[in-house]
């Protein structure tokens, strides 16, 4: 290896800090050195259940394993012990998946102990490091390190090296409707759109501004636009319905000075409405029938 390949670590920085534990190493042979690399069957060894991606495209698989097939395989895999000539993916399951269709029979990996929670935080903290994740990947591994690995918000950025803000903004497209995170999932947008659809509350909206975007290609700056104006629209009416209100209230409490007995009134959109007039005896309606008949 020259001196230049040197210079790019083989692990991503989040599951290089935590595999550096030696207490978590163990090798299959008493050859190998703690934290070295073994030549591992491929067909001794199973996917990931904890891996939070689920789908690998076909034709970046085919370019991966065209570069394995020339160049070999870089960065080792990782993987757990599961008992005699049993392993589990800890991470790199596109490097398996990609060596596996180039033809190999055997590849390098780092032999690890881990239980479970361990096993899925290595996986996701590793997963997260990666730069080809979309954002609902990202969202996705944030929030099962929260929930599963009971982390915090703040915890978590302490420990991916990520802002708060950052983790904030992909945890809230998790509120998103299914439709606009496969959008988001599939790169038919991206997270700048979806980002200016969370501020639209109503579901209906967000889907058919979804499919506007889609139609038009539209860009974010466009989107955020549109949705500058759904929310503006929505104010001046909210307004006069108030200033409406507000009038008629008026009118009420001057009816009700005027005829010493209270009055309401009611009026909706179209115009429609009524006066009510309330009276407590026999005295109080024959007044007020005198001041209306009189009027």
């Amino acid at each position: 290896m020259s001196s230049n390949q040197k210079k790019h670590p083989a692990l991503g920085r989040g599951l290089g800090a935590l595999l550096q534990n030696s207490g978590t190493d163990i090798t299959s042979s008493t050859e190998s050195p703690v934290g070295g690399i073994a030549m591992i069957p491929i067909v001794q060894i199973e996917a990931n259940p904890f891996n939070p991606r689920t789908s690998f495209e076909v034709e970046a698989l085919e370019q991966l394993s065209a570069s394995i097939r020339e160049h070999g395989i870089i960065q080792p895999l990782t993987v757990r012990k599961m008992g005699r000539d049993r392993y589990q993916l800890i991470s790199g399951e596109r490097r398996f998946k990609a060596s596996s269709l180039a033809g190999f029979v055997e590849v390098p990996c780092y032999i690890r102990i881990a239980n479970d929670q361990a096993m899925l935080e290595m996986a996701l903290v590793e997963n997260i490091q990666r730069e080809n994740l979309n954002a609902i990947e990202v969202a996705l591994s944030y929030q099962r390190l929260i929930d599963e690995c009971d982390l915090t918000q703040e915890q978590l950025s302490a420990k991916i090296s990520k802002s708060r803000p950052d983790i904030t903004n992909h945890l809230r497209l998790l509120k998103l409707p299914a439709a606009i995170q496969a959008a988001v999932r599939d790169r038919k947008i991206t997270m700048g759109h979806a980002r200016a659809l969370l501020s639209i509350t109503n579901e209906g909206e967000q889907i058919n501004l979804l499919e506007k975007i889609l139609e038009e290609e539209l860009s974010v700056r466009s989107v955020e636009s549109l949705t500058q104006v759904k929310s503006k629209s929505t104010t001046p009416r909210q307004t006069k319905k108030t200033a409406v209100i507000s009038e008629l209230e008026a009118v009420a409490l001057h009816l009700t000075d005027k005829m010493h007995s209270k009055v309401e009134i009611a009026k909706n959109d179209r115009g429609k409405g009524k006066i009510v007039l309330h009276f407590k005896n026999d005295k109080e309606y024959t007044k007020l029938l005198n001041l209306l008949m009189n009027e």
